[in-house]
């Protein structure tokens, strides 16, 4: 089988709060799953949220509750919840795609990571975003080429990146050349520009792209949250307002973009039409020039520094 029917799951995390934002994948997963979805897409950062202070905060201002907090929610890999989310993707019989605040064990650097579960209940991988935009770089590590998984399905070989990482030229090649067919891209960019990127992205790497962003509005971030006051401007009523969309591999739009509403996008896509698209141009085959262009990637785990 080469069809499936994909979800892009647009949804309020609840902020920093881990066990909440799992209960709340798992019905959302549970739901798409029931619709016949047999790949499902959540956002960015979905567990335990985004760290929204970055955007609201001068840099340091008095976040530190925040982060002990952020640390404390954050995910360890494997662990209790990436055994929970593998379980209910077993259950579902579902290719789980999510979002997660990650951190080692005995570790308080944060990285921005995909994690990909397949359908038996097994984590197949995870990806961290190798490197944070802007004030993200305030809560982030960077990740490195240890971890850029490609996922083989029955549908296609399943992969991506994360939010502005789509714009970086040689990771988009590094991914092509892996056969990429099923595109993912966690994001919380906003705008029509993000749009249009997936939609080139599409078209250069002749793939299905499912972008999905978060949906909160103010009137969402917990009444109890520490200083909830200061956490975010009251003047911006959407913390995330939505820009889901999923795309064919000619650049037409599926379904979405959808904004302004929590929302599972739902579209129907068929491998034979990535390979009749590559017919005519295929970035890492008949139009590529290795002769002349060259791509190195280290794939290695970054070694940490330590001082005798």
């Amino acid at each position: 089988m080469t069809t499936v029917k994909i979800a892009a799951v647009q949804a309020a995390y609840i902020l920093m709060d881990q066990k909440a934002c799992l209960e709340k994948a798992a019905e959302l997963l549970r739901q798409a799953a029931a619709a016949g979805a047999g790949i499902v897409v959540f956002p960015e950062a979905f567990i335990p949220g985004t760290p929204i202070w970055i955007d609201s905060r001068p840099i340091w201002d008095g976040d530190d509750d925040w982060y002990a907090l952020l640390v404390e929610q954050a995910v360890t890999v494997p662990g209790p919840i990436t055994d929970a989310l593998a379980a209910a993707a077993g259950e579902t019989g579902t290719y789980l795609v999510i979002g997660v605040n990650e951190r080692e064990p005995h570790g308080t650097t944060i990285y921005n990571t995909t994690l990909y579960f397949g359908p038996d209940g097994t984590l197949l991988g995870k990806h961290r975003k190798l490197m944070p935009t802007g004030s993200e770089r305030t809560v982030w590590g960077m990740g490195d080429g240890s971890t850029l998984p490609v996922i083989d399905t029955p549908y296609g070989r399943l992969s991506g990146l994360i939010c502005w990482e789509n714009y970086m030229p040689l990771a988009r090649f590094y991914l092509y050349s892996q056969g990429v067919d099923i595109w993912t891209a966690p994001t919380l960019a906003q705008g029509d520009g993000w749009l249009a990127a997936m939609r080139h992205i599409a078209h250069e790497g002749r793939c299905y792209v499912i972008g999905v962003n978060p949906c909160v509005h103010i009137d969402q971030i917990p009444a109890d949250f520490p200083h909830r006051d200061r956490v975010w401007r009251a003047e911006q009523e959407w913390v995330e307002p939505g820009n889901s969309i999923i795309i064919d591999p000619t650049g037409k739009i599926l379904a979405g973009p959808a904004r302004h509403e929590e929302t599972i996008l739902y579209a129907d896509i068929d491998l034979a039409a990535v390979h009749a698209a590559r017919r005519y141009f295929d970035p890492v085959g008949h139009y590529h020039r290795p002769d002349i262009f060259q791509l190195t990637v280290d794939t290695s785990p970054r070694p940490p520094v330590i001082k005798a």
